[in-house]
């Protein structure tokens, strides 16, 4: 394995624009290591999870009026997904990109094609964790292969995940 000079590997972590002006516009932001964005997921993923427990029990209590109440986490039953989806799509959209989980993480997810997350935008990409989760977790370590560091959410939803933190954004040094 060859070693890397240190702008050839900053060079790996920048965005390359190929197509629109927004793109363009886009062109060089920093985008998210892999251990941020596994990090926002994570602590999405727990705040998801604690959200949906007692809206489980509240529904199967008041909506079914069921006594004896045994809740599990099943990614297959249709309230845990709805749980997933609305927390992810709506925070995506309410916070133009940034869950709570992203907000500690230090990222921020872009729109390719406008200045604003949309709101079906935000809905795809939460669909998208769907797509990676059933790819086996290929569509998460898309990552690793892709120049722009795109996971298959990210291409569903036409995204990418940028890093926010000040220090990754100093500016290239000169050559």
């Amino acid at each position: 394995m060859c070693a890397m000079s240190k702008k050839q590997k900053r060079e790996r972590r920048r965005f390359h624009s190929h197509q629109s002006a927004r793109m363009e516009a886009l062109n060089g932001l920093p985008l998210a290591m892999f251990w941020q964005r596994l990090l926002g997921y994570w602590i999405d993923l727990i705040i998801a999870v604690v959200i949906w427990g007692p809206a489980e029990v509240g529904v199967r209590r008041f909506v079914f009026h069921q006594d004896n109440i045994h809740v599990d986490w099943d990614f297959h039953e249709p309230g845990n997904i709805v749980v997933m989806v609305l927390y992810w799509g709506l925070c995506n959209y309410f916070g133009n990109g940034r869950t709570p989980g992203k907000w500690i993480a230090r990222t921020q997810i872009v729109s390719l094609t406008s200045e604003r997350m949309g709101l079906w935008q935000s809905f795809e990409r939460a669909l998208g964790y769907g797509a990676a989760v059933l790819e086996g977790g290929v569509g998460f370590v898309q990552y690793f292969w892709d120049r722009n560091r795109m996971c298959a959410q990210d291409r569903l939803a036409e995204t990418i995940v940028m890093d926010v933190r000040k220090r990754a954004y100093q500016p290239e040094e000169a050559d």
